[in-house]
């Protein structure tokens, strides 16, 4: 079995990675990765019609390879994500977050959400359930960190934001590279964490096998 890992940020393949060498090692994993789709987004800041054909042309990449299902690692880009499982309804195709916003639908009304990526907070609100109060906070400076290769100054800003967020039921982590700082954001805010890698690989298990 092969599952195609789209990637629009470069930190997100480890994370994803390491949850399905934990969870799921059997499929093979091929990573599709250009990191210009979150450098175009913040620059354009809406999703072209541009930025649509390119998630399609990656997307026909994969199937073309052979892959049993896609799941992309960029939470900015659900519209997009939308178009190419309309285009291919006979394989699972994850958006990032969707088992993530599933398992937050029990764990309260109201979620945090906190992201690295500013992008993230003008997509992702709307993929919550009606009903759902979503309070976003952006982590600033942490995705400049990692990219310097400061990690650790990367997860002590998310734990350092998500304190503004303590009042809510449960924060959920937007980046799959924040799924890192899980345990230091639990500790600042004393919530429940809810983190994408591992949601997402045991819903691509659960509709796979």
């Amino acid at each position: 079995m092969r599952i195609a890992l789209i990637h629009a940020l470069r930190h997100s393949p480890p994370a994803i990675e390491a949850a399905f060498a934990r969870l799921w090692p059997q499929p093979t994993l091929m990573n599709l990765l250009d990191d210009s789709l979150s450098a175009d987004l913040a620059r354009d800041g809406v999703l072209t019609s541009a930025m649509f054909d390119r998630f399609l042309v990656l997307s026909r990449y994969a199937v073309g390879t052979g892959a049993d299902g896609i799941l992309f690692t960029c939470s900015a880009f659900g519209p997009c994500i939308d178009a190419v499982a309309r285009e291919f309804p006979k394989i699972p195709v994850l958006k990032p977050n969707e088992a993530m916003i599933e398992e937050a639908e029990g764990a309260g009304r109201r979620i945090g959400l906190l992201a690295t990526f500013a992008g993230t907070l003008r997509t992702m609100p709307e993929e919550f359930p009606a009903g759902t109060t979503v309070v976003t906070k952006l982590a600033e400076g942490a995705l400049a960190a990692l990219d310097a290769g400061d990690v650790a100054a990367h997860d002590r800003l998310a734990a350092e934001a998500a304190r503004d967020l303590a009042d809510c039921d449960a924060i959920a982590l937007g980046q799959f590279s924040l799924a890192r700082a899980a345990s230091l954001v639990e500790q600042a805010t004393g919530k429940r964490v809810l983190t994408t890698p591992d949601s997402a690989v045991l819903k691509l298990k659960s509709l796979l096998n």
